[in-house]
């Protein structure tokens, strides 16, 4: 959360010249609410059923650059389909992090406690995150374009 996924994921995509796709987006709009709502009405775990759908369509049909929710990784079938495409962790601190969200943004995990919720949440996920990338941009301090360059470089996908 915070990273900058969808922003530099828009970017990329313009770069390599391909589509961008967001799995949060697609499952808002299958679901015709917004994710605050599905989280509300069917908890986390029916989100969490919807984001493995949405990323198994994703990976599976999407040539271009995708952008998946924080917490898809928590998946272990997701992270062995990840295990076979080009995966880029954009690595974020947590007064960055928190600070990108916003403390009064709708994110349904982030409800209380924002800044200690954030740290819990990449604790748990740090691991799994490191497990599926092929390369590590840290963001802190860096605007969407620079982290753009970044992984490109790292993931060493610079068209000539």
């Amino acid at each position: 959360m915070g990273a900058g996924k969808t922003t530099v994921g828009r970017l990329l995509a313009q770069r390599l010249g391909v589509v961008f796709r967001d799995t949060d987006e697609d499952i808002e709009r299958s679901a015709g609410r917004p994710i605050s709502e599905i989280f509300v009405d069917e908890g986390e775990e029916g989100f969490r059923a919807l984001e493995r759908a949405a990323v198994r369509a994703a990976l599976s049909g999407h040539p271009g650059v995708l952008a998946l929710g924080g917490g898809a990784i928590l998946d272990p079938g997701t992270r062995a389909l990840l295990t076979e495409h080009p995966v880029a962790f954009l690595d974020v601190g947590v007064h960055d992090g928190v600070k990108r969200v916003g403390l009064d943004a709708p994110r349904p995990l982030l409800a209380v406690n924002p800044r200690a919720r954030w740290r819990e949440l990449m604790e748990a996920r740090r691991p799994l995150y490191l497990e599926v990338a092929r390369a590590v941009v840290l963001t802190d301090g860096r605007d969407p374009g620079e982290v753009a360059a970044a992984v490109l470089e790292a993931l060493e996908l610079m068209t000539a």
